[in-house]
């Protein structure tokens, strides 16, 4: 009988979480943020990854079914960590994380995810909380 308590609350916390499970859905940046995000973009990423985001000769398309496939599965930290620290490519690491975060709000933007009312956070940890997925979860 114990057992059987305790595999139904382990269910129930399961149901619980994916419930409360963050993803790229869920309005994670502001529309005034990826606005922000916008104009670094042009500036210091869009010689490569072009400007509407569709990559360039040797830099990959940040959206998109190509972006997707790569990042579907990762979390927004991921992505925060990755152009926080290897971009631009001609100048890794001299993004602040407020412009790193307001770039990703860009990307998220431009790919068509909603915006919300709070900003995307400027902490990796927070970040790795939210969950890149392809299609809208039903909740």
């Amino acid at each position: 009988m114990t057992a059987a308590v305790v595999l139904l609350a382990l269910s129930a916390l399961v149901v619980f979480q994916e419930q409360k499970a963050t993803t790229v859905w869920n309005g994670v940046y502001t529309a005034e943020q990826a606005k922000r995000g916008a104009a670094l973009y042009a500036n210091s990423c869009g010689s490569c990854h072009g400007l509407e985001l569709n990559g360039g000769e040797s830099a990959p398309p940040l959206t998109g079914g190509d972006f997707m496939s790569n990042w579907s599965g990762l979390t927004v930290g991921d992505l925060f960590e990755r152009i926080r620290t290897t971009m631009p490519a001609d100048r890794p690491g001299t993004l602040t994380r407020e412009q790193t975060a307001n770039v990703v709000a860009h990307i998220l933007n431009v790919g068509q995810f909603p915006a919300g009312t709070t900003e995307l956070s400027t902490r990796t940890e927070t970040l790795k909380q939210i969950s890149i997925v392809a299609i809208k979860p039903e909740h």
